[in-house]
């Protein structure tokens, strides 16, 4: 296999057969649930590997949800009462509809059903829903029509998913949701972006904006040092929840 896929690992305890194709399967496993690899045929790739595929909204729900609960909190935390707010697609995005209070008060746009569907409880919550063409798993609306009603719309905030962030910029994976994402954040007063740690240094097909094209970073683990450098140049600040 070309060596152990955990660099931390010293080796098994004394005793113990080192490898078997059980525990091989096993540990890649483990770290493929922690976002320290991906899995491929015949071996393992890091998560800062260029990506060429977003994975199933499943997969992604399974992987770091305390960290993406932890970066919910945090932009949930900055999210006023009586702001008309967009929340952005994604199972990160989701998080900060799930972490406002029950009695928040406010709008929320989203081209997510999965957001209207948590928010929509709220009673003095007024919820927006895009409306377009729906990509499954996810729930996403696109096409003209969402470009079109997050032009219109003037938010307080924005706070968008991510594909992948790298100096070059924000990326997606979804050519008929970059345009909604490059609406919402022209848009709004307050732009965040919210990337958890998979995200951090990968390059999605599909390039949405550089980086001084939002104001705020909220992710769950500190930027690798050429990120952190370029984020520096282009003003934006960074939140680690």
């Amino acid at each position: 296999m070309g060596g152990y896929p955990n660099p931390m690992w010293t080796g098994p305890p004394v005793g113990e057969t080192p490898f078997t194709h059980e525990t091989v399967r096993r540990d890649l496993a483990l770290l493929e649930r922690r976002g320290e690899l991906s899995r491929v045929h015949g071996g393992a790739t890091t998560p800062q590997a260029p990506v060429g595929e977003e994975a199933s909204f499943t997969e992604r729900s399974g992987a770091l949800a305390a960290e993406k609960q932890a970066i919910g909190r945090a932009a949930a935390g900055l999210i006023e009462p009586h702001q008309t707010v967009v929340i952005d697609v994604g199972t990160t995005a989701l998080e900060p509809a799930r972490a406002l209070p029950a009695d928040h008060a406010g709008v929320i746009a989203t081209p997510s059903l999965l957001v209207a569907a948590e928010v929509s409880p709220g009673p003095r919550v007024e919820v927006l829903v895009s409306g377009g063409r729906l990509r499954p798993g996810d729930l996403a609306c696109s096409n003209a029509q969402a470009v079109q009603f997050f032009t219109d719309l003037r938010a307080d905030a924005v706070f968008v998913g991510s594909g992948g962030l790298a100096p070059y910029g924000l990326t997606d994976f979804h050519l008929d949701e970059v345009a909604t994402k490059r609406a919402m954040l022209a848009n709004a007063s307050h732009r965040y972006v919210l990337t958890d740690s998979t995200k951090v240094g990968r390059t999605a097909a599909h390039r949405v904006c550089e980086l001084s094209g939002f104001d705020t970073l909220l992710t769950d683990t500190p930027c690798p040092a050429d990120l952190r450098t370029a984020l520096d140049r282009a003003g934006t600040t960074v939140i680690v929840a």
